[in-house]
């Protein structure tokens, strides 16, 4: 397996930081020149039409947020 379709693959977990601010990454984007970026749920939204120029994938798991979240 190539390192391209492993970090296409793996999940993201709580040590994935956010390369901007430091959070837990939520998102992925492996980009097309090789490497990755990773980006907490406001930056990858803030990022999301830059990084589709240059990504062969974006892995997006912002849906974790919510999962499981109440409204009261």
């Amino acid at each position: 397996m190539t390192e391209q379709m492993i970090l296409e693959t793996t999940p993201l977990n709580a040590v994935d930081r956010c390369d901007r601010c430091g959070a837990q990454a939520y998102v992925r984007a492996v980009l097309i020149s090789g490497g990755e970026l990773l980006f907490c749920g406001h930056h990858g939204k803030e990022y999301a039409e830059g990084l589709k120029s240059v990504s062969v994938k974006i892995h997006d798991e912002t849906a974790r947020l919510t999962e499981g979240s109440t409204v009261r």
